[in-house]
């Protein structure tokens, strides 16, 4: 007897699941939906819920016309966008189904990878949801204008969060962003199963196979920056934070030195305190307070709590101005194209 090759025969349980399929349709019986139908009709549903507040943008650099992808925050028509599309660009046009418009950049700041713009007119918009809701290996799902293609979901899971990469610091923490991007789709919303905003797709990773996302919060401080002062200006409190050899109250981010005459020393922080919480944020490492210091705004108090000789204790800081911060400051993880989410260059 002749014996088939092992590859052409298959396991039992699937010769089994396949008699019961052909028993099923016989009978007219129909198959209970599944787990991954269940989630083939919520990402669809995203989709449909939040494709029209999603444009795509047009404009032209020194090499020539370039496309991406921003999305509306707002009924008047706001957007946001990566800094690589709308960050420096000119003759910018945002493309909302039939309509083009000319857009205005608001604001856009190389550090954080993000631009604002703003169109005359009424507009769909996205709600922006909570970032910190996310966990490793939440499901999230991207919609964008790839290459010149129309607009398209993709679909995966949150892999991580990170501060530096490549051994460089973003600004803040990112959301490392298992889902599979295009040129064209830098600026494009990330969105929960909500269909809430929950960051903005800023650099690719891995030949496209994953993204570094902006969260939607550090979107909206440079937002509220603008609205307050027509500018990014980030707040400044002027103390060195290192890694302390031993953890006290679960914290080893330690106060190594304090700027003279700045807002540390004002409010009567110490060298050698241990940090625990700065604003809302709790701190355990030195990477904790950089995140945290993204956050600080300008001339509004801030909460600092350390740990001083076994003594927690609580400090009221104003931060003001960086005394060397450049109004366009370079981006923490090099020049506007390094690492990032290139646009779509087109035919000049």
């Amino acid at each position: 007897m002749t014996r088939r090759p092992a590859s052409s025969r298959w396991p039992r349980t699937l010769v089994l699941a396949a008699c019961s399929l052909v028993v099923a349709a016989a009978s007219g019986e129909e198959r209970a939906p599944s787990a991954g139908d269940a989630l083939q009709q919520q990402i669809r549903s995203v989709f449909d819920k939040c494709q029209s507040a999603i444009v795509r943008i047009e404009a032209r650099d020194v090499d020539g016309k370039l496309a991406g992808t921003g999305f509306f925050i707002d009924p008047n028509g706001t957007l946001f966008t990566s800094y690589s599309v709308g960050g420096e660009a000119q003759d910018l046009v945002v493309v909302h189904g039939s309509m083009k418009y000319p857009a205005t950049r608001l604001i856009s700041d190389s550090r954080t990878g993000v631009a604002i713009l703003k169109v005359e007119a009424q507009t769909p918009f996205l709600t922006a949801g909570k970032s910190r809701e996310l966990g490793i290996a939440s499901p999230v799902i991207t919609v964008g204008y790839p290459l010149d293609l129309p607009i398209t979901p993709s679909f995966g899971i949150v892999g991580g969060f990170d501060i530096r990469y490549l051994g460089r610091y973003f600004a803040t923490t990112h959301i490392r962003a298992n889902v599979p991007v295009q040129r064209g789709e830098g600026g494009s919303p990330l969105l929960n199963l909500r269909g809430e905003v929950v960051g903005i797709m800023i650099s690719s990773l891995d030949n496209g196979s994953a993204s570094h996302v902006l969260p939607i919060e550090a979107a909206e401080k440079v937002r509220r920056d603008y609205s307050r002062f027509r500018e990014v200006r980030p707040g400044w409190i002027g103390m060195q934070v290192v890694a302390a050899e031993e953890s006290i109250h679960g914290s080893t981010a330690e106060i190594r030195g304090i700027v003279t005459d700045s807002p540390a020393e004002k409010a009567g922080l110490l060298r050698g305190d241990m940090l625990l919480q700065v604003g809302d944020r709790s701190v355990k490492t030195p990477e904790d307070v950089l995140d945290a210091v993204y956050y600080i705004s300008v001339d509004e108090e801030l909460p600092v709590r350390v740990v001083r000789d076994e003594e927690t204790m609580d400090f009221k800081v104003q931060p003001a101005d960086h005394p060397h911060f450049r109004r366009t400051p370079p981006n923490a993880l090099g020049t506007a194209n390094d690492l990032r989410l290139p646009p779509v260059k087109m035919e000049k």
